[in-house]
């Protein structure tokens, strides 16, 4: 029985009481949402690592990140300590992008030791086993998946979305068709002149998901790759294509997220949030960024972070995060690191705009750290404990500027807070105190996990040398 099932025939699983945890919610919520299609458990039954988590736009705002070798770099050894990588720095989800050599090795190797959900594309699998795309099957889309499925992956994209008569709609595009999976099954459809195999095929695809509880991550192959193509007639028709196909999956009591844009320029990303959850009947949308402008290579989880925040507040349930590579190379360690920290900012601005329960308190409780000059609280607080500290160490770092009453921006004659504090002090304004003299209790906090300090001290021990519990 998958989640959803169990959730239709009223049953909280042992995996919905671990997410009634972890949100600070009641079990009985959760079930509710998850009966409704309006919330995912991604948790293959195969998967035996995972630490259940939930992505719903009731629930606190979700971060993937994507991971993956190419045909010219990484292998198992560099795939793990990506994995661990994202996992010490706060991805909820993983998704692995694999393309290159040992897919089957590396992607078992991250079902075992990861505690959070992976995520495949299996059209890449596809065009790997074949010489030419057009040699790519129903029965081996179909193999891949159910192999797939058996490895203990929690979801997987499907572009089923994609119909040949949508491509004609992309003619105009500045950038034509920006996703691998839907420019792949473009060209199978146009050299085969057949409808999309995913989607010829979707009814048999559900049933291999339903017997391993594989979530559905319905893919955006006609995304915008640019601002100008945003909204347009190609992204639309797809969408309402993974409308019906939301509610087919239901049918067939799978889980359903359906995945969006992209590039979209900052005035339309509420309207398109709201748009899909029309369309899709409320399941869980989960966006790639939407960058908000197309300047900035090198700096796009600047670009994107901003587009994604506001996707956040307008409902998004998961991000999925971008690095500084993106458009220009396979991230490393540092870029995974600088586009979850980006991201994990993106979805707690998110949930306390949308006054999220107790998302609030980490911001209040290092605020009166950093007023108090407490640096070493300030450290724990902070969304990166490590690199908080190693900046204010480049210039201070003596243990005795640990209680230092400034930093090395103002330094001491200049430090505002210490010329206020003393200025209170001294009886001209009034003193700040809390109403009981204490600080904003964190730990108390009624804030979901995901929205409590710190997102990024998990255990620091090497994947390979560690248990699965030893990187929760």
């Amino acid at each position: 029985m998958t989640q959803l099932a169990a959730a239709r025939h009223g049953t909280v699983t042992e995996a919905m009481e671990r997410v009634a945890e972890r949100e600070n919610c009641a079990a009985e919520f959760v079930r509710q949402q998850v009966a409704d299609g309006q919330a995912v458990i991604p948790a293959n039954v195969g998967h035996d690592a995972l630490d259940p988590m939930i992505i719903g736009r009731e629930f606190g705002t979700k971060v993937n990140a994507n991971i993956g070798n190419s045909e010219e770099t990484s292998d198992i050894e560099g795939e793990l300590e990506k994995l661990h990588t994202a996992v010490h720095y706060g991805a909820d989800t993983v998704m692995d992008l694999s393309t290159g050599a040992n897919l089957d090795a590396i992607r078992e190797a991250n079902v075992e030791h990861s505690p959070v959900p992976i995520g495949t594309v299996p059209i890449y699998e596809a065009v790997k086993r074949v010489d030419d795309v057009t040699d790519i099957t129903h029965e081996l889309l179909l193999d891949v998946i159910e192999k797939q499925a058996e490895q203990g992956v929690d979801y997987m994209t499907i572009h089923a979305g994609v119909l040949m008569e949508h491509l004609p709609l992309t003619d105009g595009r500045k950038t034509g068709i920006v996703s691998r999976g839907g420019s792949i099954l473009a060209q199978w459809m146009e050299e085969s002149g057949m409808q999309n195999p995913l989607y010829a095929t979707f009814e048999e695809i559900c049933e291999i998901f339903a017997e391993y509880d594989v979530t559905f991550s319905l893919g955006d192959g006609l995304r915008p790759g640019c601002l100008a193509d945003a909204g347009d007639e190609a992204q639309f028709a797809e969408l309402d294509t993974l409308g019906e196909l939301t509610r087919t999956a239901w049918d067939h009591d799978v889980q359903v997220m359906v995945e969006g844009p992209g590039h979209v320029p900052m005035d339309q990303i509420a309207e398109q949030v709201e748009r899909q959850q029309e369309v899709c009947d409320g399941a869980p949308f989960y966006v790639l960024g939407p960058l908000v402008t197309d300047i900035a290579p090198g700096y796009d989880h600047i670009t994107s972070a901003i587009g994604a925040t506001e996707a956040a507040r307008a409902g998004a349930a998961m991000l999925c995060y971008v690095t500084p590579k993106e458009h220009l190379g396979l991230p490393d360690r540092e870029d995974v690191r600088d586009g979850l920290a980006a991201y994990r900012i993106a979805a707690h601005a998110g949930d306390v705009a949308n006054g999220r329960d107790g998302a609030r308190d980490w911001d209040d409780a290092l605020s009166e750290a950093r007023y108090a000059f407490d640096w070493s609280e300030q450290f724990e607080l902070a969304l990166d404990p490590e690199r908080a500290r190693s900046y204010h160490d480049q210039t201070l770092p003596g243990d005795n500027y640990k209680e230092a009453r400034f930093c090395s921006m103002c330094g001491v004659e200049f430090c505002s807070m210490r010329i206020d504090q003393d200025a209170r002090d001294a009886g001209e304004m009034e003193s700040i105190e809390a109403e009981d003299g204490e600080r904003t209790d964190v730990a108390g906090s009624a804030a979901a996990e995901v929205n409590r300090p710190p997102v990024g001290t998990h255990d620091s021990t090497p994947v390979d040398e560690a248990t699965p519990a030893d990187d929760d």
